[in-house]
């Protein structure tokens, strides 16, 4: 599969391997949709390169032909760099992603101040 194609073509390609798949296991596509858990209708798209079927779709019929083995393949695993590694011995695994830091009050805009007794 050329991974420079757009989007949409690269689901085409992989529509195209995964009806070659089923063929090969001799299914029908109600068939595979059944095993699937999916719609035949939704088997038909994602053949089609369809860009309107969900991804759990797509998993679960990848399961249902025996390839979800592959799918690690898809995304690896990226090992922690040798600074996290540290971090983690230290703290623990890291829970969350640190946010953008705010930067520091204008000094020269509005400050909030107190009401006193007098203004009320």
């Amino acid at each position: 599969m050329a991974t420079n194609l757009p989007g949409p073509n690269i689901l085409e390609d992989l529509g195209e391997r995964v009806a070659r798949h089923r063929l090969n296991k001799n299914l029908t596509q109600e068939e595979l949709a059944r095993q699937a858990g999916v719609g035949s209708a939704t088997l038909k798209r994602i053949e089609h390169g369809s860009t309107s079927t969900q991804l759990v779709n797509f998993l679960n019929v990848l399961r249902a032909l025996g390839l979800n083995q592959n799918l690690e393949l898809l995304v690896p695993d990226v090992p922690p760099s040798p600074v996290q590694l540290a971090n983690i011995q230290k703290r623990g695994a890291r829970q969350r992603a640190r946010g953008k830091r705010k930067p520091p009050p204008n000094a020269d805009g509005p400050t909030w101040t107190w009401l006193d007794d007098n203004h009320s």
